[in-house]
């Protein structure tokens, strides 16, 4: 009996030992598996430092951007856990991200266009001051002019850079033509060999005046204006009529003869608004057909080839064969 109790105790004990053993083992492969080491980040790239981590299973986080004399722009200046800190996976590794030395060389900016000037100064941590422009016969439109600080001294970032911008050569002026008194065919002819541009049209009643002549100008006669500036007329009407007050009219215009397609371009003011109703190459002889509201305030002007060949007002009774009186009314 005594041989067989005790191989009952060494049996008993060959099954603890075996199970302490066993444990511990399994122990240190779980613990190896789940934890890693971090790895030394400051002073690394922020891309390196992602990926890194990414590769560790761990998590990058972000706590913020501080200026570091000794870290380059974009570089991790602090992190926690600090290296050799055994982590489980999945877990967060905070980091902070250099943004550069507080100061630096104020870059070059003359002679750069402004949006590529803007790039730079962003780059920089450099902020927008005031945007001055200015004509310039040897900088083109939106270049640098010259700036405030001057490139090459010593500026801290977020300081405020001001710019002066160029706005290309200054435009050719003209004394602006007197058109009192004239037919607005007239005017127009004359605005377009003044290189004046034609704005509204405005309406205005008066029984002294004879009719569809100008009575007003925006700008007055005599100012300088520059080229392409748009004039404001202001043309004796008609008394409204109670059957113009509503619907549309139909209208239509046939191209002259040739060879070629010819630029044609139909303009409509109407309510206060001047707008293009076609700008399109039309074949030679080919009839147009359009149409504009019935207003008498309404006025269509027909260029062919950059030119004004004709124009009518809804106010104006006589209609030539380019204008058919056809009219769709309203429902």
């Amino acid at each position: 009996m005594r041989p067989f109790l005790k191989i009952v105790v060494w049996f008993g004990v060959f099954l603890v030992v075996a199970g302490i053993s066993g444990y511990l083992t399994l122990k240190v492969i779980i613990r190896s598996e789940d934890t890693v080491v971090v790895p030394e980040l400051v002073g690394k790239d922020v891309v390196y430092a992602l990926d890194i981590l990414t590769d560790l299973g761990l998590n990058t986080k972000v706590n913020g951007f501080e200026y570091r004399a000794d870290i380059p722009k974009n570089h991790i200046a602090y992190q926690e856990p600090g290296p050799g800190t055994e982590v489980k996976k999945h877990r967060d590794v905070r980091v902070t991200i250099s943004k550069g030395p507080k100061t630096l060389v104020m870059p070059n900016l003359v002679g750069m266009d402004i949006r590529q000037a803007y790039i730079i100064m962003e780059e920089n941590d450099l902020s927008q001051g005031v945007l001055s422009r200015t004509f310039s016969e040897l900088d083109a439109i939106d270049e640098v002019i010259s700036q405030v600080p001057r490139p090459g001294i010593i500026v801290t970032r977020g300081e405020a850079i001001d710019l002066l911008v160029s706005l290309g050569r200054r435009p050719e002026t003209y004394k602006m033509p007197y058109l009192h008194g004239l037919a607005l065919e007239d005017a127009i002819l004359i605005l377009e060999r003044s290189h004046l541009g034609l704005g509204q049209i405005r309406s205005l009643q008066r029984d002294d005046l004879p009719k569809d002549i100008v009575v007003d100008q925006d700008p007055p006669s005599g100012y300088q204006v520059a080229s392409g500036t748009l004039v404001n007329l202001t043309v004796n009407r008609a008394e409204k009529g109670p059957i113009l007050d509503q619907g549309l009219r139909l209208f239509h215009h046939r191209v002259c003869e040739g060879f070629l397609k010819k630029p044609i371009r139909i303009r409509v003011n109407a309510f206060g608004m001047l707008y293009d109703l076609y700008d399109f190459f039309a074949r030679p002889g080919e009839r147009i057909w359009f149409v504009v509201p019935q207003d008498p305030e309404t006025t269509v002007f027909i260029y062919q080839e950059g030119r004004l060949v004709l124009s009518h007002s809804l106010s104006s009774r006589p209609v030539t064969e380019f204008f058919p009186a056809l009219e769709i009314a309203r429902d």
